[in-house]
């Protein structure tokens, strides 16, 4: 049979001179969410040209990813323009791997590591699913063991896969701002 945990008591905040706990509460969510750079990684960060390389690179890609995701759709609903798809797709994948490569020296810089700095490391994780997915897509299509439909569908898994890491690292880029702003 399960039994209860004991319940520890909640310290008491102390309010704030207007008599609310808000500052406390401010105060307490800063504690619980860990700052993503250290000054020094912050400051890393700031001065190499690898940020400036990913802060243009990121949203060149996701504009091929809209143009190629377009394209791939239309073929998969119409059955035309194939070629169109399957060459923006190898546009799309040429420039994941340029944004990771660069992106791994960018973590180099800043954290001192190639890839899988505590700051990132679930996006990175996720990445290697975007990068094997993709890749599944250039070994089938160079190969020629998967060709049209099959081959399409192969690109929307790689493109949803990448969709979900864009995110990871949208809600990274609002934290680190969100923190930026603290004095």
């Amino acid at each position: 049979m399960l039994q209860p945990l004991p319940s520890t008591p909640v310290p008491s905040v102390p309010a704030s001179r207007s008599g609310t706990t808000e500052g406390a509460h401010a105060r307490s969510q800063t504690l619980s969410r860990p700052s993503l750079y250290t000054p020094e990684e912050r400051a890393r960060r700031d001065e190499t040209r690898w940020t400036l390389v990913q802060g243009v690179l990121a949203p060149v890609q996701f504009l091929v990813f809209l143009i190629s995701l377009g394209l791939v759709v239309r073929y998969l609903m119409s059955g035309n323009g194939e070629t169109m798809a399957a060459a923006s797709v190898l546009v799309k994948t040429l420039l994941l791997y340029t944004i990771m490569i660069t992106g791994c020296i960018w973590e180099k810089v800043v954290f001192g590591r190639w890839l899988f700095a505590p700051a990132f490391f679930w996006e990175d994780v996720f990445s290697m699913l975007v990068l094997a997915l993709h890749t599944a897509y250039l070994l089938a299509w160079t190969g020629g063991w998967l060709r049209g439909r099959p081959l399409m569908l192969l690109a929307l898994a790689a493109y949803a896969a990448y969709l979900v890491n864009a995110l990871q690292f949208i809600v990274k880029l609002r934290q680190a701002r969100l923190q930026g702003a603290r004095p």
